[in-house]
């Protein structure tokens, strides 16, 4: 059990060491102690700095710079540390439900330290658990205790070599043999090989298996999950009949062991399989709580909508991570100035700001709508596991689904362009690995392709909407779900009839402009993209054709804009509300409003298209809004990032470290790497003055 944190706020939220920041903390508009209690809460502080002493403090997750581990030992070292995190204890099944959101804090926590770490424990407990928990039923709770005891080690198996986001065509097979009341779970060729699983390739010895289910006469009931031991918890030997293996090293995140299965009519027991959306007797009898073929279906996947929420989450943090190495470095790196003899912080350059603030923005926005969004699916699964088959219960899957599916994308993309907008930011210096940008890079990168592609997933999200819409027209439906997120388009045509009024810079700077634009933009996309399909309907294509003809420059622009449209309004609303600290309320109404305009202007084409947007000045007004409100944050930037950045340790970057000696440390850290301090006797500086080497090794 790792120990908690105590004492007051200095011992909760120390000082910063002195050096080269100071200035900018100085010049800050607000405490970044006051902001950091208001965002998380001294509760969450106190938890986040018990992972992170732990961490610092074990030996398991000491750094080793220049160390290359072997693919090998790098998979081996991250299933020790993910072992001992639950050896800490930071958070049991009590406290998980007691306060949610610990659980998408801790899995932050361990993504900032390593993306690979992160990745397994959430497909342990947050996919894998999930999914047995939300899924199954009172006769599956055995495994919930075996998960967070690891007594077993799971992973979620449904993508499969020739099949993942087509999920209807997924292959293997389950079926039911009532003589010896089992299931025999059948990988029918090496295309079913369950494929790309993560936790699969060396570690996990049970998995929830994604089957067809068949019944006694061959009747298919469609694609149900079961649990199936895949390797011997005690020597990780496959179970009989299992083929499993590892996939090999990847672009990145390559301490995840992700790995492929086959099965060869492999017997599982009846209660194998997760029986909270259908169910078989022991006579062969098959039973299911849903008439709806399809609202089944969405139900049996509604794992995948864990799995994309955490996902969202991790590509915060690694935005979380470049933007603070990126813009702790802009405060101290100083190139040119107005005189030979003065140079100026690159900070201060309107260039440096517009590309790097916007996604110090995006860091706040996509962070609170990434915790509201877990708090709305934490809603769902408890309505699962209360039997709720209500059409609300039902309503609310949906919308969810339809959030995640373009939130992910939204993030993850983010993230990647933030991510290498940083790395050229930093110029050579953020090429370094040591620096940590290209790591963050790399691992982001699959962010954009699991648990869905990104393009694809934007298609769920722009039919929930054109589906939203069919049934206005065809039975007068009002716009209305569970989370409200589509209720603004009950007012679809007045909203269509509104213009960009605003003709200054001063009344452009409140994320309300944004908003209204915002809501114009989807009710605009939404009717050309319904118009389109009709259009491509009525041309005799089919439904499939008529779908893809939309895609490019209609469903997938939709669906973006309304996710967009959903993070600016949620952060909106939770820096304008009324328990926000009037201290705290300019630098948060800037951040909210940067966002927004920033997000808007990338959809400057389309504002114009549909006569939103008419002459010059409108897109003059939305870019010169953007560039203010970067100027005015420019102070506060260095106090934003030391709200949201971890320890040095944690962090991990030489020039991103808080004490801001930006050339002292990677100086070092570079002697360190090249093993030089060893080797340079033969330099006066170090034979002669000794207490340099120990400076610079006590430093790193």
């Amino acid at each position: 059990m790792a120990p908690t944190v105590e004492g007051g706020d200095a011992a909760l939220l120390p000082e910063f060491p002195r050096g080269p920041l100071d200035a900018y903390r100085a010049r800050a508009s607000f405490s970044w102690k006051e902001l950091a209690l208001f965002t998380e809460g001294e509760d969450m502080l106190r938890f986040k700095k018990t992972i992170f002493s732990a961490l610092e403090n074990d030996p398991l997750f000491a750094r080793s710079p220049g160390a290359d581990l072997s693919l090998d030992k790098y998979r081996e070292l991250n299933f020790l540390r993910c072992k001992r995190i639950f050896e800490y204890d930071f958070l049991s099944v009590e406290d998980m439900f007691r306060s949610p959101l610990k659980v998408p804090a801790l899995i932050q926590c361990l993504g900032m330290y390593d993306s690979s770490l992160a990745a397994k424990y959430l497909l342990h407990t947050l996919v894998f658990g999930s999914a047995v928990y939300s899924s199954g039923s009172e006769r599956h709770l055995t495994y919930i205790q075996k998960i967070f005891s690891m007594e077993i080690f799971g992973c979620f198996a449904l993508t499969e070599l020739s099949h993942g986001s087509n999920t209807k065509a997924i292959r293997t097979t389950a079926h039911y043999d009532p003589a010896t009341k089992e299931f025999i779970i059948h990988s029918p060729d090496f295309e079913a090989a369950k494929f790309w699983v993560g936790n699969m390739g060396k570690t996990a010895t049970h998995a929830v298996v994604f089957a067809k289910l068949h019944m006694p006469g061959d009747q298919c009931h469609g694609l149900h999950p079961f649990i199936v031991q895949i390797r011997d918890p005690k020597t990780l030997l496959p179970m009989p009949g299992v083929m499993v293996g590892d996939m090999g090293k990847k672009l990145g995140q390559n301490g995840l062991d992700n790995g492929f299965a086959m099965f060869h009519k492999v017997r599982v027991p009846r209660q194998s399989l997760l029986n909270r959306m259908g169910d078989v007797t022991p006579e062969g009898t098959y039973v299911s709580p849903f008439k709806d073929v399809r609202q089944r279906f969405g139900v049996s996947l509604g794992g995948l909508s864990s799995g994309r929420v955490s996902i969202l989450s991790l590509a915060v943090v690694n935005l979380k991570l470049a933007i603070a190495i990126a813009l702790r470095f802009s405060a101290t790196r100083r190139q040119f100035g107005p005189t030979q003899e003065e140079e100026i912080a690159v900070l201060e350059y309107p260039m440096q700001q517009c590309r790097l603030l916007p996604y110090l923005a995006a860091a706040y926005a996509l962070d609170h709508f990434s915790k509201s969004l877990f708090l709305d699916l934490v809603e769902l699964q408890r309505g699962h596991a209360s039997g709720d088959c209500s059409a609300r219960q039902a309503e609310l899957g949906r919308e969810i689904h339809a959030l995640a599916s373009a939130g992910k994308p939204l993030a993850s993309w983010t993230a990647q362009q933030g991510i290498q907008e940083c790395r050229e930011a930093c110029g050579g210096h953020g090429y370094l690995a040591m620096n940590r940008l290209g790591v963050l890079r790399d691992d982001n990168d699959p962010n954009c392709t699991y648990e869905g592609d990104n393009n694809v997933l934007l298609q769920q999200t722009s039919n929930y909407l054109l589906g939203l819409r069919a049934r206005r027209v065809q039975d007068g439906a009002c716009f209305r779900s569970p989370l409200k997120s589509v209720d603004f388009l009950n007012a679809y045509p007045s909203i269509l009839d509104q213009k960009f009024e605003v003709s200054s810079v001063a009344d452009c700077l409140d994320s309300a402009v944004a908003l209204a634009a915002y809501k114009w933009l989807v009710c605009y996309l939404l009717r050309e993209t319904y118009q389109k399909l009709n259009q491509e309907k009525r041309s005799r294509s089919s439904d499939f054709e008529a779908r893809n003809n939309c895609q490019v420059s209609h469903g997938r622009p939709l669906a973006l804009a309304f996710l967009e449209l959903t993070v600016v309004q949620r952060f909106h609303e939770h820096v304008h509300q009324p328990c926000v600290p009037p201290s705290l309320r300019a630098v948060l109404g800037r951040l909210s409003a940067l966002y927004a305009l920033w997000s808007l202007s990338r959809h400057a084409a389309l504002l114009y298209r549909g006569g939103y947007f008419s002459g010059e000045q409108a897109g003059e007004v939305l870019e010169s809004a953007v560039l203010a409100l970067c100027s005015q944050l420019k102070d506060d930037a260095v106090a934003l990032v030391d709200v949201i950045a971890p320890p040095d340790f944690v962090l991990d970057s030489p020039i991103g470290r808080a004490d801001g000696e930006l050339y002292k440390n990677l100086w070092g850290a570079v002697l360190q790497e090249s093993k030089v301090l060893e080797r340079a006797s033969w330099w006066p500086e170090f034979s002669v003055n000794k207490p340099v080497i120990g400076s610079l090794k006590s430093k790193l």
